[in-house]
């Protein structure tokens, strides 16, 4: 996020867009509650009336896998309306010429083709982002996760530049991470492009740094997404990948293309996986090691808004459980390399990542103790930067991207005439590796169920409670109905959390091309009534 959690109480305007926040983020998403409470105007973007879009002045129910087309169009009513920062965008941005130039052509009239909304409701959340002061963008993976998820978010980014909403208080723009520590995993390097602290990996200055401080020579280059490692298992010569480490990820449940996700595990000669629970995942492996979880581990977290915080263990750990840092680096240990061996505690391994992450670098095990800096803490007795971008961008300036819409990458037709969409539920947790082993949740929410419109339901004779097939190009599932106006007409929504109802074996239509980010919030499908028989 660029702006801190507290934030959330003083925009004038809320975006927010992809997002099922109070279901998803519930604790968060009070302090929004807390901003229109006190007049704040919120415009929610999403197929789906969830209960953030039941509070919103303006819910736009956007076809799903169209954003870029709203957020063109809203460009285009901005600049046309002249509610452009012009002081901002001349200090402290590049490109604006060429961005301003070409959303000219992208009126809410094409976009209300495009979003099968009304052009008047894209008018109106323009004018209404446009003039708040000020106004803060807040989004999930219903941006992401879509072959257009970078398109979506430099779209967005777009909006925020051209308005000046970034570096300000009560403004900027926000995605909400998905589980707590997502940010801090990125912050350490557990991506394939960046070193920690995002230091790029193609960098031949980063690549040296590392390879003196790990001690073994590290090539300058980008590593491989899991999307392509999945596809190189099994696979002969010099790319193919034959053991595979998994730590703390359920991926036979959460990953698209079950089934490939299946095989290419299967093929593996070798499988270790590293968690809490014997997962569905963790069933394939070779190796399974015991992790502890948070309560009986002493580590570090980041949160979404870059808050870097101590964990400490409160219980003894069960059995043989080890935290995931000593597993890790026993396994190293174990095959030779010595850059582990000084690795003593979790404080040895975060006081390394201060030495090497500049984000980190004014922060150790002892000043974290209160949880009171987000990053970047680029020196001692720096205080921590709350709120990114208030006087400068890293780079310089903010540059402004010429994006154009480009459709889903499979859109529906006469054998798959229904549009699903997937995302998650307020009482499970991802794929319920842990709320599913929970009575008090499972009392709430015991089953999977398929959300269609009444008005579908009708035209498919189908009944609440009766139990459909529903099938994509990759795979059918069966799943219990329930009649509901949450989703549109021509729309239907389920979470993935269910191993009993393997969503995912439809999901993995195409991927983005920059970050292989899966579209799984958008999948044509077909779905049919099944007697109750041969149920």
């Amino acid at each position: 996020m660029s702006n801190p959690l507290v934030d959330m109480e003083h925009p004038e305007v809320i975006f927010a867009i992809g997002t099922n926040m109070t279901e998803c983020h519930p604790v968060a998403a009070t302090r929004l509650k807390k901003a229109v409470s006190r007049g704040a105007k919120m415009i929610v973007v999403d197929p789906r009336e969830t209960r953030l879009a039941k509070m919103a002045d303006l819910h736009i129910r956007i076809r799903v896998g169209s954003d870029v087309a709203l957020l063109l169009a809203m460009a285009h009513v901005i600049s046309r309306e002249g509610l452009i920062d012009k002081e901002f965008i001349e200090s402290r941005t590049s490109g604006s010429e060429d961005f301003l130039n070409h959303v000219k052509d992208f009126t809410p009239e094409w976009a209300s083709e495009i979003c099968e909304v009304p052009a008047e409701q894209i008018e109106q959340a323009a004018l209404w982002y446009g003039e708040g002061n000020p106004s803060a963008i807040y989004y999930t993976l219903g941006i992401t996760e879509h072959i257009c998820g970078v398109d979506n978010v430099q779209s967005l980014c777009n909006l925020s530049l051209m308005t000046g909403n970034l570096g300000i208080k009560g403004g900027g723009i926000n995605p909400m991470r998905g589980q707590n520590n997502i940010q801090g995993a990125g912050d350490c390097g557990a991506v394939p492009n960046n070193f920690p602290g995002f230091q790029p990996c193609d960098d031949q200055s980063h690549a040296d740094k590392f390879s003196k401080a790990y001690g073994n020579q590290i090539d300058a280059q980008r590593g491989i997404t899991k999307v392509a490692a999945l596809n190189s298992c099994g696979s002969e010569g010099p790319d193919g990948i034959h053991a595979m480490l998994i730590d703390g990820e359920n991926t036979v449940v959460t990953d698209p293309d079950m089934n490939h996700c299946k095989n290419a595990l299967k093929s593996l000669k070798h499988l270790v996986v590293i968690d809490l629970f014997l997962t569905e995942t963790a069933q394939l492996a070779d190796v399974v090691f015991p992790a502890t979880a948070f309560a009986e581990t002493d580590g570090v977290q980041t949160n979404t808004e870059r808050r870097v915080q101590r964990l400490r263990a409160a219980v003894p750990p069960p059995g043989e459980a080890k935290p995931d840092w000593w597993i890790i680096s026993e396994i190293s240990k174990r095959m030779g390399n010595t850059q582990f061996n000084h690795f003593e505690s979790a404080k040895d391994v975060f006081n390394e990542l201060c030495s090497l992450s500049p984000i980190y670098a004014g922060l150790d095990w002892d000043r974290i103790g209160d949880g009171e800096f987000q990053w970047p803490v680029p020196e001692k007795d720096h205080p921590g930067t709350p709120r990114l971008h208030e006087k400068e961008f890293k780079n310089g300036k903010g540059l402004f991207k010429i994006i154009g819409y480009r459709d889903p990458a499979e859109v529906i037709d006469a054998d798959y005439p229904v549009w699903l969409t997937t995302g998650r539920r307020l009482q499970a947790y991802h794929s319920r590796t842990q709320t599913g082993r929970s009575a008090g949740i499972d009392y709430l929410l015991n089953e999977e169920s398929l959300e269609i419109n009444p008005s579908d339901a009708a035209d498919w004779n189908i009944d609440d409670g009766e139990i459909v097939e529903m099938k994509s190009r990759r795979g059918s599932i069966q799943i219990k109905a329930r009649l509901t106006d949450c989703s549109p007409k021509g729309t239907v929504f389920t979470s993935f959390s269910f191993a009993s109802v393997p969503v995912n074996i439809l999901t993995g239509s195409g991927y983005d091309p920059v970050t292989d980010t899966a579209e799984l919030k958008v999948c044509p499908v077909s779905i049919t009534k099944i007697d109750q028989g041969s149920a």
